[in-house]
């Protein structure tokens, strides 16, 4: 991942098309639970995430919800709906907080329309975001609780760069699509295992090695799809 504060599309890009884009962007706090965009609705901004995580989930009519899709330091929140007018159906909110620099959408589209480099890395950035949605769907239906939880904790884990992580129990079992019973058996047999220890709303994972061990096969997919981000060359192209 790239370092605190920074954005690493962002850092891909050459210095006049990185320019471009930060000279229509505010830095801005990005608290706990702030909504970046909503269900059906075009964004008024995007935000290219500086540090914290930002969690797209998708919900069901009964308020079933579960997630779809983490965005961190490596990519920009609103990019799918650059792709065309059709509705957004998830929404997207900051799982841990952290800071991003907001663009206002119609700017961002029109640097989207006009920049063949802008363009060409925000697909490749959506391109793995679709990938691994399509891996995550599966995920939740063939793989179990226990696999899911280490998966997910390793991959918040990744985005934040820290062992300690704020997290409910409530929450964890939403991004799962869990019962809350389910995520309080699955951590506490996690955690007398002595691969995490969890207290008042917060996860620290002692014993990383061993928690990639527990997680499902989806953990080291993902994780590879978002590291090798940006590393090949764009495509023959114009401005």
């Amino acid at each position: 991942m790239s370092s605190e504060n920074t954005n690493l599309l962002l850092n891909v890009l050459s210095a006049n098309s990185r320019d471009r884009l930060l000279s229509r962007a505010t830095a801005v706090s990005l608290p706990l639970k702030t909504a970046l965009y909503k269900p059906e609705k075009q964004p008024r901004y995007s935000y290219f995430i500086t540090s914290g995580v930002a969690s797209v989930v998708a919900q069901t009519e009964d308020g079933t919800s579960a997630e779809v899709g983490m965005i961190g330091s490596e990519g920009v929140v609103g990019s799918l709906h650059l792709l065309g007018p059709g509705l957004v159906l998830s929404q997207c909110f900051m799982q841990a907080e952290g800071t991003g620099l907001r663009i206002p959408f119609v700017e961002l589209r029109k640097a989207f329309g006009e920049s063949y480099e802008i363009r060409e890395r925000i697909l490749e950035f959506v391109q793995v975001q679709a990938v691994s949605a399509n891996q995550i769907s599966a995920c939740h239906r063939l793989h179990d609780a226990e696999e899911r939880l280490a998966r997910w904790l390793l991959t918040v884990r990744d985005r934040v760069e820290s062992d300690v992580l704020g997290l409910t129990q409530e929450f964890l079992a939403d991004m799962l699509g869990s019962r809350r019973s389910t995520v309080t058996l699955v951590a506490g047999a996690i955690q007398r295992s002595g691969l995490i220890e969890y207290a008042r709303g917060q996860v620290r994972i002692q014993d990383r090695a061993r928690l990639e061990e527990v997680a499902c096969s989806c953990y080291p997919l993902i994780r590879d799809l978002t590291l090798k981000l940006y590393t090949r060359p764009l495509r023959n192209g114009h401005e």
